[in-house]
């Protein structure tokens, strides 16, 4: 796949949820619970999203005994009722942005969001403002920087596994996938002996955006930063090129 990198993006993510490794996987367990109500079953081979979450899951390091209570929560009866709500919009410069939440309280989200992109140089759009310049599809991310795999076999080992697409760079291989085949090439890659730092469904965008005004650079920043603070965001998507 050409285009601009991700590695450098995840780093940087990556980076940010070690310091905030609690905030990071509070916003996983609410996934499980919401994958498994709205997918019928605590059990991933039954219930495709809940595996899917899983796999991310275990690709940021959550412990298994968290992700085991937060099925036994998501089993119980009662429990906190939340819902995907996805909002679109522009950032400083007309970056694309896609905010996936999961909220209990759809008027403080819609509130948080207009505000967030108000206050830093954006404006919320309608749905399908921007998403069409994205391609969904399932993004395995596997660390070299200590150079323990070749290119060429961890290319022909992915391709075997049916992924779609692969990406290499000096420190990272990127393994893209049809969102439908996402869970059984990481499972088939997994049984390969491969280990993933990031492992998720992803809106890529088609094409990225520069920015060279330093306070739409600065402002952007701060609106990536407010997002990942805010607890109803699970993901942002954005075809800002940082590089």
């Amino acid at each position: 796949m050409s285009g601009h990198s991700k590695w450098h993006n995840i780093q940087k993510t990556k980076g940010a949820q070690d310091a905030k490794r609690a905030a990071a996987f509070t916003k996983i367990a609410k996934e499980l619970i919401v994958a498994v109500k709205e997918g019928g079953s605590a059990d991933p081979a039954y219930n495709s999203r809940l595996a899917t979450v899983i796999t991310k899951a275990k690709a940021a390091n959550m412990p298994n005994d968290n992700i085991k209570r937060c099925l036994e929560k998501a089993a119980g009866a009662g429990g906190d009722n939340y819902e995907s709500i996805t909002y679109e919009g522009y950032g400083p410069g007309g970056v694309a942005v896609i905010v996936e939440t999961m909220t209990d309280n759809r008027n403080r989200t819609a509130g948080s969001m207009r505000h967030h992109f108000d206050k830093f140089g954006g404006n919320l759009g309608a749905t399908g403002c921007v998403s069409w310049s994205f391609d969904k599809k399932g993004v395995l991310v596997i660390d070299n920087e200590d150079g323990d795999y070749e290119e060429d076999q961890v290319m022909m080992d992915a391709m075997d596994c049916g992924a779609d697409d692969f990406e290499a760079e000096d420190d990272a291989f990127t393994i893209y996938t049809d969102p439908d085949d996402f869970n059984a090439v990481a499972d088939a890659m997994t049984a390969k002996g491969y280990s993933f730092v990031s492992a998720q469904i992803e809106m890529v965008p088609q094409n990225y955006q520069k920015l060279t005004d330093p306070e739409q650079i600065s402002l952007m920043e701060k609106l990536l930063d407010i997002m990942d603070e805010d607890d109803d965001v699970q993901n942002v998507w954005h075809n800002w090129d940082e590089d």
